[in-house]
């Protein structure tokens, strides 16, 4: 069967990968291989300069545009470490609560929410998980809350940009559309939260913090998401959930905090001053996304290339996530003598540790670039929506989730397959509202297992070569939470 042969790329990678602990980058050239030879002899894949060329452009291009955010966002974390500010950060955390669980659940959780809402695009495994190796946690638990934390506000990162493609797909309105798809993590989004508390556990049961912190940080994020999904549309749901939710999540524990808690947070002078990274990467998100004219002006400096006619690519550079972090950094660099000391040797040190992670995502991305030039991702799709019929939106979200592992972004998975979705819920004969907001949920959560996702958070926290770990923890989580995700949309599709 030719969805088999589609298949087997993705499947040797992840032999490869976990199975055998092999590096991403062997994993990722060796895959890439078998995938080129299948897609000539099965797919007709066609031997040409362009077709050649093409995907081995784009997997460059991609890759140098990911690494302009693993760059800043390592000189960041080296800059924090030498001047000391990761400590005054940590003690600032403290004064809301000495428990690693509450600091996890403010960074991973609320944090990661709120730079996927304002940024997208890697920000927040960029920044969260060598925040996390800064406070204690160690380098794998670290990568892995950050890609778990971020996960459920995905469908609307990036100021809702991944709503776009699935708006243009049918006629809907968008506001329903962002609503059901935050019903499925409504429901499941508590499992995420419940991962990331629980990776945090301290070994001293002491510090254990109180389990009923899992059920108030999901509420706390879900409830204004939702209501902003409903009143606002897409564009707030992350953003705006994450802002309301961390302030209403520390309110109550501070309330619940017993005395034997408190703890000096230093001066607000020294607290600013650590945190100016952060606050200068917060500032810049809000004034070029949620400012149409800056947006606008900024989207409009545009570097494009392309070679024949399918295969191509395009970056805004003053509008790019690095970019922003490449200004905090330069920014926060400079206020002080000793911040502007420390500033070159901390790109230096980032520098030295770009070469590896640049190679394994080349070649995790021509593997992807391969599967969606030579027809295997609608391939797969198409078999998949063939074999359930009328149980399409069960599926529809783990056939996003794939798009995402392939692509490594939810609002490509959703360019490259909300068509598809809705041309397979009309030969089954069902209404496309239900498999787009599996589309949209899918996605998101196929995030955590995107290899040049975990390969660029890998980077970050210095763990290159031990991305396996990482997929052998989110794979089975991504799976039962697509599938989960798509039995309840199928009650919803039936019962409407």
């Amino acid at each position: 069967m030719l969805e088999l042969v589609a298949l087997s790329p993705l499947v040797l990678f992840v032999i490869l990968l976990v199975g055998l602990r092999q590096s991403a980058a062997m994993a990722g050239m060796w895959s890439a291989g078998l995938c080129a030879g299948l897609a000539i002899a099965a797919f007709d894949y066609p031997i040409t300069a362009p077709s050649v060329l093409g995907p081995l452009a784009e997997a460059m291009f991609i890759s140098a545009t990911i690494v302009w955010i693993i760059f800043p966002a390592l000189g960041i974390y080296e800059l924090q470490q030498q001047t000391g500010a990761t400590q005054a950060i940590g003690q600032w955390l403290a004064s809301i609560s000495a428990k690693p669980q509450v600091q996890a659940l403010l960074i991973a959780w609320f944090f990661g929410l709120f730079l996927e809402g304002a940024a997208g695009f890697g920000t927040p495994i960029a920044l969260v998980a060598p925040m996390l190796v800064a406070l204690g946690f160690p380098p794998v638990k670290s990568l892995v809350m950050a890609l778990f934390g971020h996960a459920a506000g995905v469908s609307f990162g990036a100021v809702g940009t991944p709503i776009v493609p699935l708006a243009q797909a049918a006629p809907l309105d968008t506001g329903v559309l962002s609503l059901l798809i935050l019903v499925p993590h409504a429901v499941l989004a508590a499992a995420l939260v419940l991962i990331v508390f629980c990776l945090a556990r301290p070994a001293d049961p002491a510090e254990v913090a109180p389990r009923w912190l899992i059920p108030l940080a999901t509420l706390c994020f879900i409830a204004p998401a939702a209501a902003l999904a409903w009143f606002a549309g897409p564009e707030l749901p992350t953003l705006g959930g994450a802002v309301i939710g961390v302030a209403l999540f520390i309110l109550a524990v501070r309330s619940r905090r017993s005395p034997g808690e408190d703890s000096a947070s230093g001066s607000a002078g020294a607290l600013a001053l650590a945190g100016m990274p952060y606050l200068i990467v917060l500032a810049l998100i809000l004034l070029t996304r949620l400012i149409e004219p800056i947006g606008q002006a900024l989207q409009g400096t545009v570097l494009s290339w392309r070679i024949g006619l399918e295969y191509t690519g395009s970056i805004a550079p003053l509008h790019h996530p690095g970019t922003v972090l490449m200004l905090a950094l330069l920014a926060s660099g400079l206020v002080t003598t000793e911040r502007r000391g420390a500033l070159l040797p901390a790109l230096r040190r980032a520098g030295i540790r770009l070469p590896p992670v640049a190679l394994a995502l080349v070649s995790v991305l021509i593997l992807a670039r391969v599967m969606v030039h030579s027809g295997m991702i609608d391939t797969l799709a198409r078999g998949v929506s063939d074999l359930l019929g009328e149980f399409w939106p069960i599926a529809s979200p783990l056939v996003a989730a794939l798009g995402s592992f392939v692509t490594g972004s939810a609002t490509t998975s959703n360019i490259i397959l909300a068509e598809f979705q809705v041309a397979a819920a009309l030969a089954v004969g069902i209404a496309p509202l239900v498999p787009l907001a599996g589309q949209g949920f899918g996605s998101a959560i196929g995030n955590i297992v995107a290899p040049h996702n975990i390969v660029a958070g890998a980077a970050t926290v210095g763990v290159v070569g031990r991305e396996g770990e990482v997929l052998k923890q989110t794979l089975p989580v991504c799976a039962c939470y697509a599938v989960l995700g798509g039995v309840i949309l199928f009650i919803i599709e039936r019962i409407a």
